[in-house]
């Protein structure tokens, strides 16, 4: 039995500014597009197929807006994929291709809207990019488990602001923070060795 060959598709959520990834055939992609929504309700990317070209609606997760790209089907179902840029700001928005591909641009991307948004926070580069890039995976990876980020208050709804040298994980309910290095070999080995986070929650 032939293994059908899989694609990959991210953007990130403008609302809720988490990555979104879904698996879909190149048949399936090939005889009638996709909608990816959000699991948040807020946000869907959509593609289209002619029969030439897909044409591809994406939330930017960068400017909040919505933008529009046409590609040819070689480039959409075929090699490592393609990445679909932000007008306004140049900044790569949707990434269409191989699932280890799509992964890591949305990290990337994950990085650059969560850092333009950190309020009172300059443009100022991070205190080591490579440090950041793999502590923003380890928490997608932690995220993944089973209440695997939780606050002691009962929630398991958060967000995550990045700062320079650090990711403050805050929950959405009672709004105490937690801070994770993000700076040091240490800080990434302290976290590698994290199955779960727990935020301490707000007391009183």
């Amino acid at each position: 039995m032939v293994r059908e060959e899989m694609r990959a598709v991210g953007y990130l959520c403008p609302r809720c500014k988490k990555p979104v990834i879904a698996r879909r055939s190149r048949f399936a992609l090939a005889a009638s597009g996709a909608n990816v929504p959000c699991a948040c309700g807020k946000s869907e990317l959509q593609i289209d197929f002619d029969g030439e070209k897909f044409r591809v609606s994406v939330p930017c997760g960068v400017c909040g807006g919505e933008h529009l790209a046409e590609c040819g089907a070689d480039r959409l179902l075929d090699g490592e994929g393609i990445g679909l840029a932000c007008p306004e700001t140049s900044e790569l928005c949707c990434f269409i291709g191989e699932e280890y591909a799509v992964e890591r641009a949305l990290a990337q991307l994950q990085i650059t809207a969560e850092k333009q948004s950190a309020q009172g926070e300059s443009p100022a580069a991070f205190t080591d990019t490579v440090i950041m890039y793999e502590v923003l995976s380890e928490l997608k990876e932690i995220a993944a488990r089973p209440h695997g980020i939780s606050c002691a208050c009962g929630s398991e709804r958060y967000r995550m602001q990045v700062r320079p040298a650090a990711v403050d994980l805050v929950c959405e309910d009672c709004g105490a923070k937690m801070r994770i290095g993000a700076a040091t070999d240490e800080d990434l080995d302290r976290l590698c060795c994290r199955m779960t986070l727990q935020i301490p929650g707000r007391r009183g």
